[in-house]
């Protein structure tokens, strides 16, 4: 089997649909900050000048949705119109109705008065899911945060391009910008080598393009490299390109319309793994799109953490107003480690993780407003105590249900 070149992206928090969807969870965190009830489904778009907010929410708090959006847009550095965009001045419209009583009706069929008095097991059976639909998890050992090395790294990297902007490391950076990583992989299926480092960044129109890649590949390229890649990858020889076009003045929405969740496969494994084609941000945690697929990768990371295989997909589906999920699978890709079998695998993940909707919640403690940072540089890989479905809390639990 030949070797192969494997590529993923990453965006920064300025480019058009991550400024949407860091709207979008903003004000889910304020409205679950005020009542962790809230049941919230709000997208945002976004052009020249112009933002719009829009959805379906329950809750007993009241968000000045303008406010929030102009904090959000002034966080990333959209400050002037001479760079495209300005806080204080962009258009705000927005439109949110209350959720359909029927979506409602399956999401929690008790009275708050009655959900008081539940037992856990009557909560946990009473919540159905939002909404029909198949999740995917998946982790890996390529990296120490058990994620594909491409999408790490080009997490990473744009993260780190971020921080030198914000930092002034590096003059005349501007906040819209994209990475992408190409590695190569052996025939075992394992990265061998870094082959190509793409950065593109939206930057003032007095620089040059080669005075830009002689800065990023001094402050953002090699620090990145250095802290992540292993000497089991090669990293002596890779080619970097900078602005491939020549130049990136005109970026954010004033360049690209934005929209909440058109960034998923960023959002996830950088296409790595499959993906069921739900997006996460501005969806409360009775939305699966959201909670399962965070579990999911939840029960992956442990199987991988437990030794048990070297990477793991996890689907889950649901039917709406259900409780159990419709099917669980485990796929190991025949990388089960030892005498271990895919079926015990699977049949451990049964036993030691509950995945109803109101199970997930709980365990993962999922109505904090947490949701606004997780809406750039990935959901997955981070290395936050707020990402509680990053835990490997349960290893010891499958090993021994493995025995059992």
């Amino acid at each position: 089997m030949e070797r192969r070149l494997i590529s993923a992206e990453s965006v920064t928090e300025g480019h058009p649909d991550k400024v949407c969807d860091q709207i979008s969870d903003a004000i889910l965190d304020d409205m679950l900050s005020q009542d962790t009830h809230s049941h919230v489904a709000v997208e945002t778009s976004a052009t020249i000048g112009q933002f719009f907010v829009y959805g379906e929410v329950s809750s007993q708090g009241y968000s000045d949705i303008q406010t929030i959006v102009r904090s959000v847009v002034r966080d990333i550095g959209y400050t002037s119109s001479d760079i495209g965009l300005d806080a204080d001045s962009c258009g705000v419209l927005v439109s949110l109705t209350e959720q359909s009583a029927e979506i409602n009706q399956g999401v929690s069929r008790l009275s708050p008065d009655q959900e008081s008095a539940a037992s856990r097991e009557e909560r946990y059976e009473a919540q159905g899911a939002g909404d029909q639909g198949v999740m995917f998890g998946y982790a890996c050992d390529e990296t120490d945060a058990l994620m594909p090395l491409p999408i790490h790294l080009a997490h990473q990297l744009a993260a780190r391009l971020a921080q030198v902007r914000k930092e002034g490391m590096v003059d005349h950076l501007r906040p819209d910008g994209k990475t992408q990583v190409t590695i190569e992989y052996d025939q075992d299926d394992r990265p061998v080598r870094l082959d190509t480092v793409l950065v593109s960044t939206q930057h003032d129109p007095e620089v040059s393009r080669e005075w830009l890649q002689e800065e990023l590949r001094k402050h953002v390229i090699e620090p990145v490299l250095e802290l992540v890649l292993s000497d089991r990858v090669q990293h002596d020889d890779y080619r970097i390109l900078v602005n491939p076009t020549g130049s990136f003045v005109l970026g954010g929405p004033a360049a690209d319309a934005g929209l909440t969740g058109r960034k998923i496969i960023v959002d996830t494994y950088g296409g790595a793994a499959h993906h069921g084609g739900g997006a996460f941000s501005g969806k409360d945690p009775s939305k699966v799109d959201r909670s399962a697929a965070y579990a999911a990768r939840w029960v992956a990371k442990n199987i991988v953490a437990a030794g048990l295989a070297h990477k793991v997909e996890v689907q889950v589906a649901y039917a709406i107003g259900v409780a159990e999920p419709v099917s669980v699978n485990v796929e190991t890709y025949g990388s089960e480690i030892g005498a271990v079998s895919r079926e015990q695998i699977q049949s451990a993940v049964r036993k030691v993780f509950d995945l109803r909707p109101a199970a997930i919640v709980d365990e993962l403690d999922l109505l904090r407003p947490i949701y606004r940072k997780t809406a750039a540089y990935g959901h997955f890989g981070r290395q936050d105590p707020d990402f509680s479905w990053e835990r490997v809390d349960k290893t010891d639990q499958l090993k021994a249900a493995i025995k059992g």
